[in-house]
């Protein structure tokens, strides 16, 4: 085991001293797609195959070679009956402590200098909202959206869950099911899937897609053949 992790410390040395002997002169790589409007180059970082600089605050967002692998992997079948569909069956949001909800902390985690009230409120702070580019200083104009939305996980598979384990999917804050973006792009997706529905902002279309993967993948939930087509060409925008 020692020996794996010095090999994995010096492959990272030699990946680091190639990636600063390619990088241009004036800075720590010249400027980036922010401050050109360029799309994600498929070079990567951590995430890999572009797109990570629009991750943001996503946890476990898989690269780009993964999520076509899961997304190849994934069960392809039309969606299911809405029959019994509530969004009660998905209980959210879970308390997090201190007077704290799921709600409350994505909004900590996607913003900058987040202030709360003694309630858990975020009664300050700044957030930009990655679907449609649009920034906020009010937690009041923000929703949290489910990636993968309720009604969309009960038609591909979360009918049959247990309401335990539908209470984990809508409160997910270890995989990239949740994120604080404009209401008005929230209720404009409503329960859309990505062949219905796709991020204003073309930019995060790698990140989405990416995220839409692994959240389906996690949860073994089924994609439609008109779901899967458009993630696949989402995913292509991330070499773009």
């Amino acid at each position: 085991m020692a020996r794996q992790k010095w090999w994995g410390r010096g492959l990272a040395v030699l990946v680091v001293v190639a990636v600063a002997g390619c990088a241009p002169a004036g800075g720590e790589g010249g400027a980036g797609p922010e401050a050109t409007d360029a799309k994600p180059s498929a070079g990567g970082g951590a995430g890999g195959g572009g797109g990570d600089e629009y991750a943001g605050t996503l946890p476990d967002v898989p690269t780009v070679d993964q999520a076509r692998t899961r997304l190849a992997g994934l069960k392809v079948a039309p969606h299911g009956s809405m029959s019994g569909y509530s969004r009660d069956k998905f209980p959210h949001w879970s308390a997090r402590g201190e007077n704290c909800d799921t709600r409350e902390a994505v909004l900590e985690r996607d913003g900058t200098d987040v202030r709360r009230d003694e309630e858990c409120r975020a009664v300050s702070g700044a957030w930009k909202s990655a679907y449609d580019d649009e920034r906020f200083t009010d937690s009041t104009d923000l929703d949290i959206d489910h990636m993968v939305p309720l009604a969309n996980a009960w038609r591909s598979g979360a009918d049959d869950w247990t309401q335990t384990r539908r209470e984990e999917f809508a409160n997910d804050l270890t995989h990239p099911q949740l994120i604080a973006v404009s209401a008005t792009s929230n209720r404009s997706k409503g329960d859309q899937g990505p062949d219905e529905w796709q991020p204003p902002a073309k930019t995060y279309w790698c990140v989405y897609g990416r995220a839409w993967v692994s959240v389906k993948s996690t949860y073994e939930l089924t994609v439609t053949e008109a779901e899967k087509r458009e993630l696949d060409e989402m995913l292509d925008t991330c070499g773009a």
